[in-house]
């Protein structure tokens, strides 16, 4: 009787395993989640299907085997001219390094 009891439970087990587990199998990819996948590259930087850009530390250009089309990225003080995917960015009053969404919104560069 005891046999039957921890065979029946077996198949429970491993079903439990594999659902649960598998969410560690699962990785993170640049601009997934809301962002809606990537776009393009900006130079080193995955630029995302929602126009901001991914905080990635992957290297976008490397993953692509796009290495000799990098654009120079000019920081600029005002927000003029300083939407994602030009290759320039903006610098906030306390130094952190930006550029503008085509909704308007800050999209920060990772440190």
């Amino acid at each position: 009787m005891r046999t039957l009891m921890v065979r029946g439970w077996m198949p429970i087990f491993v079903l439990l395993l594999c659902l649960f587990g598998s969410s560690a199998w699962a990785a993170n990819t640049p601009c997934s989640g809301k962002k809606g996948g990537i776009d393009r590259c900006d130079g080193d930087l995955f630029l995302c299907n929602d126009g901001s850009i991914s905080g990635s530390k992957k290297s976008c250009s490397a993953m692509f085997g796009t290495q000799g089309q990098a654009r120079p990225q000019t920081l600029l003080q005002e927000t003029d001219g300083c939407a994602c995917g030009t290759g320039t960015f903006c610098t906030g009053p306390r130094g952190g390094v930006y550029c503008l969404t085509p909704s308007g919104n800050k999209s920060y560069k990772r440190k």
